[in-house]
């Protein structure tokens, strides 16, 4: 008998700034009854990063890196737990970012401790990835109008953008769903909303695209 599909029980949500992660993740954890978790934002040396100061990036860095090992590891998952857990980042994301804030010494130290924690940490069942182009997230972040974000360049998001896409082409590690976002939006409209909960809600083997593009229309890797 052929092994009925089993919905993934630790759920987690990536993409760069204002692609809509956080709100979507919301919306699965509430459709699903599940624990949402919210990465981290508390960080004391932010504003410092922000401000070009030296040695703020890898005082930042350090500080989101502990935060969030310390979360993701307090989580209950793995095959002896029945919770659901939908997380609006991944462990790795503090990599990417790492390396593109870093010096080549302070990265040799941060991987030290990187590789120590993400050792002990769970891998998500399904992860679920967001893309938008540029000039798209520009727009809703001037729309959001985050005095934080104030500080943000056109460069530096486009940076971030490259790296997501990156580090997602290679990615292998669970299920990934990758949701081009630039021709929706989920957060207000709800005909959107409801295409993508659809396609969230079936099974995922491997990598998939979801291009929304006027109809639903989705490949395999």
């Amino acid at each position: 008998m052929a092994k009925l599909f089993e919905a993934p029980r630790y759920i987690a949500v990536e993409g760069p700034i204002r692609v809509g992660k956080s709100t979507l993740s919301s919306i699965i954890a509430e459709r699903l009854h599940a624990q949402l978790v919210h990465e981290p934002e508390d960080n004391p040396f932010l504003h410092a990063f922000y401000d070009g100061e030296n040695g703020a990036a890898f005082q930042a860095q350090f500080a989101f890196l502990i935060k969030r090992f310390e979360q993701l590891r307090s989580l209950e998952v793995g095959p002896n737990s029945r919770k659901v857990v939908v997380a609006d980042y991944i462990f790795e994301k503090d990599k990417l970012f790492a390396y593109l804030n870093l010096s080549d010494p302070e990265l040799d130290i941060y991987n030290r401790y990187y590789n120590f924690f993400r050792n002990q940490l769970p891998t998500p069942d399904l992860v679920i990835y967001l893309q938008a182009t540029p000039e798209v997230l520009r727009k809703r972040l001037k729309k959001k109008g985050a005095a934080s974000e104030n500080a943000i360049s056109e460069d530096y998001v486009e940076a971030v953008i490259k790296a997501y896409e990156h580090f997602f082409f290679h990615y292998t590690q669970s299920d990934l769903l990758i949701v081009n976002t630039t021709e929706i939006d989920f957060v207000d409209r709800n005909e959107d909303l409801q295409e993508l909960l659809r396609k969230v809600s079936e099974p995922v083997r491997g990598t998939q695209y979801f291009l929304p593009l006027g109809g639903s229309q989705a490949v395999s890797a």
